[in-house]
């Protein structure tokens, strides 16, 4: 490797250099991908996870497998869309792995109400993905699927082995779920919440 050998990899081609030193085998090579994308690949695999145990398992797996199948990438393409396409896709074998019919939550007796894009814009990253881990399994998946990386209703029934109304129907309970949970991690908006039934209540 030349000198970006020596430093955190940048532009494409340094990225491209990097990866040409991993499929020679290069424990320099490896190194440096996984500093590089570590933090980008753990980020996705916290979404699909419950815990840290679980996170770190599907970070491992999935480097595994990126060094598995690093000689399939094209450098026509972006490298970080096909290392998430890996990242998600040991996610889901994970999934698979652990299948459970996840308990059915009711949510005919929330009233939900719109929660605003300020509330949100609030609330820290860390905030965010602590309510994500906090839903179920399916529904963790289909939102993280569908909301965070972009699958279609259609690609998600097919890698989960589910249907598409099933999908659209766990997605709006997820989000629902979550929509319950900024409530209550919100007390201004909560109160909002209380106050506005408590009229209906009345009429």
């Amino acid at each position: 490797m030349t000198e970006a050998g020596n430093r955190e990899i940048g532009n494409n081609s340094e990225i491209i250099e990097v990866i040409a030193a991993c499929l020679r085998n290069d424990p320099r090579g490896q190194r440096m991908l996984i500093q590089r994308f570590y933090g980008y690949v753990k980020s996705i695999c916290l979404r699909y996870s419950s815990d840290n145990d679980d996170a770190e398992e599907i970070l491992n797996d999935s480097f595994m497998k990126v060094f598995q199948h690093l000689k399939t990438y094209r450098d026509d393409q972006p490298f970080k869309a096909w290392l998430r396409s890996i990242t998600v896709n040991t996610a889901i074998d994970h999934y698979r792995k652990r299948l459970r019919v996840p308990d059915k939550e009711s949510f005919d007796d929330l009233q939900i109400v719109d929660i605003q894009e300020d509330i949100i814009s609030k609330m820290s990253a860390e905030e965010i993905l602590s309510m994500v881990r906090k839903l179920s399994p399916m529904y963790r998946m289909v939102f993280s699927m569908f909301v965070m990386d972009g699958y279609t209703h259609r690609e998600i029934a097919e890698q989960l082995g589910i249907s598409e109304g099933t999908s659209k129907s766990n997605l709006n309970d997820a989000r629902k779920k979550l929509q319950s949970m900024i409530l209550k991690l919100n007390p201004t908006l909560y109160a909002a919440y209380e106050l506005k039934n408590s009229t209906r209540n009345e009429e």
